[in-house]
């Protein structure tokens, strides 16, 4: 776990330098035809919503990996991607609202898309809520374990929602059919290499709130201990 925090500040640089290029290429890509500068929300929308589910999938495989071998730092990391997935989630909801008043003409819409995105982020904000309910470390951990792996179920329905229903989000932007992505030309580069650049950043920030965990429960180990020996 130090040896993972320790490189944390190389990171975060690696992220800012990677960020900043890619924000460059989104300001310089033509308009598309049809979205017009709207389309550039989409370079923070599509990968939001794919590190969202992501660092859901991580949260689900720390939890397991909790439950099985009781590891601290399995139940730090775990604590801390419900806070990064949290905000990953938000920003795909408000990004696409942003995109979705030009494009549909209405701020939401009860989209299978957008409900199961909402219900992703109602998880997180669940687990989150759970674990702050208990003073216990352990009990904690184990609620929220069990949480995050029954959530996953919602991971598929997000994905597979736009192949399984007819709704008004458009197609996934890396499309794996023959007809290759929906997003082609020269607007695909800078979108691969933002989605690049989100995965750094979700790394950056589930390793700085991992140190914070780590440090507030040192903390609150050591005040336990002044107490009881007082």
């Amino acid at each position: 776990m130090n040896r993972l925090l320790a490189w944390n500040r190389w990171l975060g640089w690696g992220t800012l330098l990677l960020l900043s290029a890619c924000l460059w290429m989104v300001f310089h890509v033509p308009m598309d035809y049809q979205q017009g500068n709207a389309v550039r929300i989409l370079y923070v929308h599509v990968p939001s919503a794919k590190m969202a589910l992501f660092v859901y999938l991580i949260l689900t495989l720390f939890s397991i990996w909790y439950l099985w071998k009781k590891s601290e730092t399995a139940d730090i990391l775990a604590e801390a991607a419900a806070y990064v997935g949290a905000a990953f989630a938000l920003v795909t909801l408000v990004s696409g609202s942003l995109w979705g008043k030009p494009m549909w003409g209405t701020w939401w819409a009860w989209d299978a898309r957008l409900t199961s995105m909402l219900v992703l982020l109602i998880l997180y904000v669940g687990i989150i809520a759970l674990r702050n309910a208990f003073d216990d470390t352990v009990k904690g951990g184990r609620a929220t374990a069990i949480l995050a792996i029954f959530g996953a179920v919602d991971l598929p329905i997000i994905h597979f929602s736009v192949v399984w229903w007819r709704t008004l989000h458009q197609p996934p932007s890396f499309n794996q059919s023959a007809s290759g992505p929906t997003i082609t030309g020269p607007l695909l580069p800078p979108l691969i290499w933002m989605s690049v650049a989100f995965v750094l950043l979700g790394m950056f920030l589930l390793l700085l709130k991992a140190r914070e965990i780590q440090q507030r429960r040192t903390l609150d180990a050591m005040e336990l201990e002044r107490a009881s020996h007082a």
